[in-house]
């Protein structure tokens, strides 16, 4: 199964590999999952932030022998209102945005799904993004692979640690920055 994986970052992308490595394993008749690497994350900001994400998961990728994706794009504006509403509005913006442009390539690709490795943070609004993504997979005409990574959420931070991959301490936009 040729499956498009968004990744957010390199950390986050070591555990969902390993997830779908133990997928695979437990499928008796092995399908056999094939993920490409799908870089779209117009949320991150600083510029410099969103530099440092990208440089790590490519140099990742290359390493690993990896197919990867990129897509620049422009800076993603979000709407200035009161800060403690804005953000959860803002996180369905942001994760409609990244959903709809994976289901998108994914179906222009020919692949058989799509997924995303912000399912493997505890700190997301997973039932939100579950949501989007989902919707995105129904309006587009492409397969959406749910899987739950945070159990391995803790395990591929050490394993990034130990690999000396950059490391953020926040989500990527502006509204979780500021909340730091």
């Amino acid at each position: 199964m040729k499956i498009l994986l968004h990744v957010c970052c390199a950390p986050c992308l070591l555990g969902c590999l390993a997830a779908l490595a133990a997928l695979k394993e437990e499928k008796a008749r092995g399908k056999n999952i094939e993920p490409t690497l799908f870089w779209y994350n117009p949320n991150i900001q600083p510029q410099t932030e969103y530099i440092k994400r990208r440089d790590t998961l490519v140099q990742y990728a290359q390493n690993q022998n990896m197919s990867l994706i990129l897509e620049e794009h422009q800076e993603l504006k979000l709407d200035d209102g009161p800060r403690s509403c804005t953000v959860q509005r803002s996180c369905t913006v942001c994760y409609r945005i990244r959903m709809e442009k994976t289901a998108i390539k994914a179906k222009e690709q020919g692949f058989n799904a799509f997924s995303s490795t912000l399912f493997i943070s505890p700190y997301q609004n997973h039932d939100m993004l579950k949501q989007e993504a989902e919707d995105a997979a129904a309006q587009y005409g492409i397969d959406f692979l749910y899987q739950d990574f945070r159990p391995f959420f803790r395990s591929a931070q050490e394993k990034a640690r130990h690999l000396s991959l950059y490391r953020q301490k926040y989500c990527g936009c502006i509204f979780s920055k500021e909340s730091k």
